[in-house]
C-alpha cells in the first residue's frame, strides 16, 4: 500500500475540515518519521483512512452505505425489527443534508428520492420541508434544516438491539454510517427486552438536545394553582345560601332532564336504568352544589395574580354566579348535552369559528377577509341542548347557520386584508378578537358592531389569539415563531415570547392568568409565565404540528392535540405526558374540559367529537404507567360522528353544556 497516498488523503482531509494545528503536526510527524525510517502506517489503520476519504469524495458510499443498513434493519429478527428500523429516518436524513452540504446536489436529490417512501407515513411533513433543499447554503437559511445538522437524534433502544447495530457496522466496516451515528444519534440505551412496538411514538424525537434543555427548563418552579378570591371560591365560602337557591333552580333542571332522557332513548337494552342513572346523578348534583362543584378547586393550590386584573361588573358576576349555581355535574356516566352549530354554503371558505360563552354568538372567519357573526336570538333558534340521538351520532337538529344566505341573517364584519385565521369572543362576550393573515388582530364590538382596535406587531401571518379568562389581556400565536401578550387598552404587545423552531400555531391562557401555553409546528408544547416572559415548561412527544390546547379548571393539567389526530396529557408541575389519547384518525382542532375537569371533549377534522374520561386518565399508578404497551390508561367514553362535519370549536359554557361549530363538506 503506498504511504504517500495515505498521507495525501489525511492531509486533504485535515485542509478540508479547516484543521490547520492539526495538518502541521502532522506534517511534522512526517519529517520525524522520515529522518528516523519508521515503519509504515498499520494496513488496517490505512484502510480506514482510505474508506474515510472515499467517503467524503465519493457520493456513492452514502447510497451504498445506507442501502446496505436498511436491508440489514428489514431482515432482522422481529423482536429487534422495530427499534433498528428507528435508526434508519435520522441516517437517511443526515446522508442527504451531508450530500447537498458537500455539493453532490443530484446524487442528494437522487437518494432522496430513493428512500423517501420508507419515511412518508411517519415524517411527511419533515420531508416536505428538507424538499426544499437545493443548495448547500438552504442547510443554513432553512431554520429546520439548521437545526438538525446543530443536535443530536435522540433514540431509545434496549442494550442487545444497540449491540448488534454496533456489531453490524464493524463487521461491515461501514465507516460513512458509523460516522453518521456516532456523529448525529444519541442512544438512550435500556437494559433488557425491547420495549413494545405501540410505544415507537415516544421514543424518537428529531431534536436530541431538546430533551436536555427540556429537563433543565422543567425544573423551575411553577404556581398552577387558582387565583385567589375567585369567583369560584367565592360560591363555595356562600355554600349555605346557594342550596337555598337551587332548591328554586331544580324545577328547571328536572325540565332539561326530563327533555334530556326523551332524546337520549336509543331502543337498547338497559334504557330505562341509564335515564334513571343519568337523573340520579344530576338530582344529586342539584342539591349538593356548592360542595361538588368546589370539589376539583378545593385540592387547587391558591396564588396571586401576576397581572392586573380588570374588575367584573357587578350585573356580570351575578351572571356567572347564577350560572355556576345551575351548573350540572359531569362525569363519565354524566355525558354532556351537546349543542352543534353546522355551517353550510361556506364553499370551503370557512378558517375559524368561535362561540360566546352562553351560545348566543357564533363568529366565522373566513378566506375572503371577512368576519360573520350569528344571534341566535334574531334567528329564532333555541341556543340550547342538541342533545345526543340515536347510535352514537350528532342530533338532527343542531343549529344551521348560511354563509352565503341572500337576506342577510348575519352581522358582517370587514377591516381584514387577508384570510381571518381565528376569531374568540371575550369571556363576557361583549368584545370579539380576530386575527389574519395581514399579521394584524383586530378588536371588534359586538354590541356596537363596529372594528374599535387594529393590533400591529408581528410580521407575519397571526394563527390564533385567545382571550384570558378574565378579559382585558389577550395572547397571539404568528408565523414570526412568536407568541405575544397584549392588553386592550395598549396598542403594542406587552411580553414577546421567543423559544420555538418553527410558527407557533395555537395559544392557551392558564385558568389562573399566570401563564400562558403555546404548540408549534416544531412539535413541541412550551408554557411561558406571563410576568417574565420566560418559558417554564417544553413538553415533548408530539410526532407532528400542535394544533390545539386546553386547560384543565383547576389549572393542573393541559391537554394538546396534534395534526396525526394523537391527544397527549400533560401535568405541568413535573412537565411530564400523563397519558396519549389515541383515537382520532385526523387532525385534532379543538379541545375543551369540563367545567369539573372530569371530562375532556375532542373535535377533529376526522368528522367525530370525542368524550375522554380525564379522572381515570389522570390517576394511574406509576407502576400501570411503565407496562409496555399499556392502552387501558385513558378510556374513550363516546364517539360522536357529524353529517361529514369537521369540528372546527369545541366550548363548554358555564353550566356545563357542550357547544361545538363545525363547515358542512358534502351533503350525506
Amino acid at each position: 500500500m503506498d504511504e504517500e497516498e495515505i498521507e495525501k488523503a489525511v492531509l486533504a482531509y485535515l485542509k478540508k475540515k479547516g484543521f490547520k494545528q492539526t495538518e502541521l503536526a502532522l506534517q511534522e510527524e512526517q519529517q520525524l518519521r522520515d529522518k528516523n525510517n519508521s515503519p509504515s502506517t498499520d494496513p488496517d489503520i490505512a484502510k480506514h483512512i482510505l474508506a474515510l476519504s472515499d467517503a467524503e469524495n465519493v457520493p456513492a458510499q452514502y447510497q451504498e452505505g445506507y442501502s446496505k443498513l436498511r436491508s440489514w434493519a428489514y431482515t432482522s429478527l422481529d423482536l429487534y425489527k422495530h427499534e433498528l428500523l428507528r435508526v434508519l429516518y435520522p441516517v437517511f436524513i443526515h446522508c442527504f443534508m451531508d450530500l447537498v452540504a458537500k455539493g453532490h446536489i443530484q446524487e442528494a436529490r437522487a437518494f432522496f428520492n430513493g428512500f423517501r417512501e420508507d419515511h412518508e407515513m411517519m415524517h411527511s411533513r419533515d420531508l416536505q420541508k428538507l424538499e426544499g433543499v437545493l443548495s448547500p447554503s438552504h442547510l443554513e437559511e432553512m431554520e429546520f434544516a439548521h437545526s438538525l445538522r446543530q443536535s443530536k437524534v435522540s433514540i431509545k433502544i434496549c442494550q442487545y438491539s444497540y449491540d448488534l447495530l454496533i456489531q453490524y457496522l464493524h463487521k461491515t466496516q461501514s465507516i460513512t454510517m458509523l460516522g453518521i451515528i456516532n456523529e448525529r444519534i444519541n442512544f438512550q440505551v435500556s437494559p433488557g427486552q425491547p420495549s413494545s412496538i405501540s410505544d415507537d411514538a415516544e421514543v424518537f424525537t428529531l431534536v436530541g438536545s431538546g430533551h436536555d434543555a427540556a429537563n433543565l427548563v422543567n425544573q423551575k418552579e411553577i404556581h398552577w394553582g387558582l387565583l385567589e378570591d375567585s369567583l369560584g371560591e367565592r360560591l363555595e365560602k356562600a355554600g349555605g345560601r346557594i342550596t337555598d337557591s337551587d332548591k328554586a333552580d331544580g324545577e328547571v333542571k328536572d325540565g332539561e332532564l326530563e327533555e334530556n332522557k326523551k332524546r337520549s332513548v336509543d331502543g337498547g337494552k338497559g334504557g330505562s336504568t341509564q335515564k334513571k342513572l343519568k337523573k340520579d346523578k344530576v338530582v344529586a348534583a342539584t342539591g349538593k352544589a356548592s360542595r361538588s362543584e368546589s370539589s376539583t378547586a378545593t385540592g387547587a393550590p391558591r396564588v396571586k395574580p401576576e397581572l392586573t386584573l380588570p374588575i367584573i361588573p357587578t350585573e356580570v358576576e351575578h351572571s356567572i354566579l347564577e350560572d355556576l349555581r345551575n351548573r350540572v355535574q359531569l362525569s363519565s356516566m354524566t355525558l354532556p348535552s351537546i349543542s352543534f352549530y353546522t355551517f353550510i354554503n361556506t364553499h370551503n371558505g370557512l378558517n375559524c369559528a368561535s362561540i360566546s360563552h352562553d351560545g348566543s354568538l357564533v363568529a366565522g372567519g373566513f378566506s375572503d377577509s371577512s368576519l360573520k357573526v350569528w344571534d341566535m336570538a334574531k334567528l329564532g333558534q333555541q341556543t340550547g341542548n342538541s342533545s345526543l340521538q340515536g347510535e352514537n351520532e350528532l342530533a338532527s337538529n343542531e343549529n344551521i347557520l348560511n354563509a352565503n344566505a341572500r337576506g342577510r341573517s348575519y352581522t358582517l364584519f370587514r377591516g381584514h386584508s387577508g384570510p381571518v385565521y381565528s376569531a374568540t369572543f371575550s369571556p363576557f362576550g361583549e368584545f370579539l378578537l380576530s386575527s389574519s393573515s395581514d399579521s394584524t388582530i383586530r378588536l371588534w364590538s359586538t354590541k356596537l358592531n363596529a372594528n374599535l382596535v387594529c393590533y400591529k406587531g408581528h410580521n407575519y401571518p397571526v394563527w390564533d389569539v385567545q382571550f384570558s379568562p378574565l378579559g382585558h389581556y389577550f395572547a397571539s400565536a404568528s408565523h414570526d415563531r412568536t407568541a405575544r401578550i397584549w392588553s386592550m387598552d395598549r396598542i403594542q404587545p406587552l411580553r414577546i415570547m421567543a423559544g420555538h423552531l418553527s410558527d407557533v400555531d395555537c395559544v392557551q391562557w392558564h385558568a389562573n392568568c399566570n401563564y400562558v401555553a403555546t404548540g408549534s409546528s416544531d412539535k413541541t408544547v412550551r408554557l411561558w409565565d406571563v410576568h417574565s416572559g420566560e418559558c417554564v415548561r417544553i413538553f415533548i412527544g408530539h410526532r407532528s404540528m400542535i394544533l390545539s390546547l386546553a386547560m384543565s379548571p383547576d389549572g393542573r393539567y393541559m391537554a394538546s392535540g396534534d395534526e396525526d389526530g394523537k391527544i397527549m396529557m400533560w401535568d405541568l408541575a413535573s412537565g411530564r405526558c400523563i397519558s396519549p389519547l389515541v383515537g382520532h384518525s385526523s387532525c385534532v382542532w379543538s379541545l375543551s374540559f369540563s367545567c369539573e375537569g372530569s371530562l375532556l371533549a375532542s373535535g377533529s377534522a376526522d368528522s367525530t367529537v370525542k368524550i375522554w374520561d380525564v379522572t381515570k386518565s389522570s390517576k394511574v399508578s406509576k407502576t400501570e404507567e411503565n407496562k409496555n404497551g399499556n392502552t387501558n390508561r385513558l378510556r374513550s367514553l363516546k364517539t360522536l360522528p357529524t353529517k361529514s362535519t369537521p369540528v372546527y370549536a369545541l366550548q363548554f359554557s358555564r353550566r356545563n353544556l357542550l357547544f361545538a361549530a363545525g363547515a358542512l363538506t358534502k351533503v350525506a
